[in-house]
């Protein structure tokens, strides 16, 4: 029965716990505390639009070569090497606040004192390694089951929380609150059309076996269904927040713990749990995916073949930069900032810096004829790939040097 199922499905659980980190869980929290239910027509919306960038991204992989093969035949290897360097550097920046959260749930949960996070992230990096240089159909495996997880842990605690449901209707239609509620939907795009999965779905869709023009009916029905998962868990994050937090007074989520300890008065310690159970689990399943990308994309760009699997090279390039990115502490300490900082802050980078380069690299690469052939574009996905392009250029206009200035300059521990 397991071996049917991921037959079918899996390759699109991986993409959707890439996104799905402990940012995610953050900033979806955040809108909830300060919006209420007013953008869950942005989760609907950043879903959908993930959605089809994935199937963008799988068409390239199947028609084409992947998207930083594109790039380097377009641009040479000098240019696709400096594009996927410069885009590894938002992937360690990931790295260093996902294995703080792992780090800091593990502590909480265990009911260590406050220093404890920081040895136990660098033991998350060395099985994060571990669990990356797997083979494929086994880390997929990993990844669909910590997905089904959270979606089971998150939907209970959101039925507890007894949202309205006449509100949650009026969510749907898109509205805005103010300026802050501009940024916190694109911020929620940010976070789930993640740019990362534009070039992983390109490579592993030949690692899952899709490679003819049949197969991808079976990429889109894979994809619907990871997406729809990741989109009700992201959901009742926020209408947790919106049911639970905002009432009780909560305007803003100033520690790392304060939405467990709120959820722990209203519903019970066993909420506070599974509020850090989910954390700690969705921070570690974005690890390996999001720390794929570099290697994959530095071995594309040097022109060499990414779907040997787990090669020698790839495992060089990966382990290293995870072990990297287990120095969170150091990184906390230089700049001055906390985990949730962390948290929000690095995944923020990425939306005004990763985002536009890969959306523009995706829409271009999409189009070209030579690459797909009669598979290119047509003005549907157009329209969806410019949205993205736009809206990620919007944030990093409106956003980007607010947070640069909040990473370099500390704003607080």
């Amino acid at each position: 029965m397991l071996k049917a199922f991921f037959d079918k499905y899996g390759l699109s659980f991986v993409m959707v716990a890439s996104y799905f980190g402990s940012g995610s869980i953050f900033i979806a929290a955040d809108a909830g505390v300060r919006y209420g239910y007013t953008l869950i027509w942005a989760v609907i919306g950043a879903v959908l639009l993930g959605y089809m960038g994935q199937d963008m991204s799988a068409r390239v992989g199947i028609f084409g070569s992947t998207l930083m093969g594109f790039t380097r035949r377009k641009l040479g290897r000098g240019g696709a090497l400096a594009i996927a360097i410069f885009l590894s550097i938002g992937c360690l920046g990931w790295c260093f606040a996902l294995t703080a959260a792992t780090g800091k749930s593990i502590a909480l949960l265990l009911g260590l004192a406050e220093p404890t996070w920081k040895p136990i992230a660098f033991g998350v990096g060395i099985v994060a390694v571990l669990t990356g240089i797997l083979d494929y159909s086994k880390t997929e495996r990993i990844m669909t089951t910590a997905m089904f997880v959270l979606l089971v842990l998150y939907v209970i605690v959101a039925g507890y929380s007894g949202p309205s449901l006449p509100a949650m209707a009026a969510g749907v239609l898109p509205q805005f609150a103010d300026d802050g509620a501009i940024l916190a939907a694109v911020a929620i795009l940010g976070t789930t059309a993640l740019w990362p999965n534009f070039f992983l779905e390109s490579i592993l869709v030949k690692a899952k076996g899709w490679t003819e023009a049949e197969d991808l009916k079976a990429v889109r029905k894979d994809l619907r269904l990871g997406y729809i998962v990741g989109g009700i868990i992201t959901l009742a994050i926020l209408v947790v927040s919106a049911s639970v937090l905002r009432p009780a007074g909560y305007t803003e989520l100033d520690t790392f713990l304060t939405p467990g300890l709120a959820l722990a008065e209203i519903l019970g310690d066993w909420a506070a749990v599974v509020f850090l159970i989910g954390v700690g689990a969705a921070a570690f399943s974005s690890i390996v995916p999001i720390m794929w990308t570099p290697a994959y994309m530095i071995m594309e760009a040097l022109d060499l073949d990414p779907h040997e699997g787990q090669t020698t090279t790839f495992k060089m390039i990966y382990a290293p930069l995870v072990l990297l990115g287990s120095l969170s502490p150091f990184v906390s300490a230089l700049f001055g900032l906390s985990v949730v900082q962390m948290v929000i802050l690095f995944p923020a980078y990425n939306g005004v810096v990763g985002l536009p380069v890969s959306a523009l690299l995706l829409f271009w690469a999409v189009n070209d004829r030579t690459e797909l052939g009669e598979h290119r574009n047509g003005w549907k996905m157009n329209l969806a790939n410019v949205l993205l392009v736009l809206l990620s250029l919007y944030f990093a206009v409106s956003s980007g040097s607010g947070i640069l200035e909040a990473i370099v300059g500390g704003v607080g521990t």
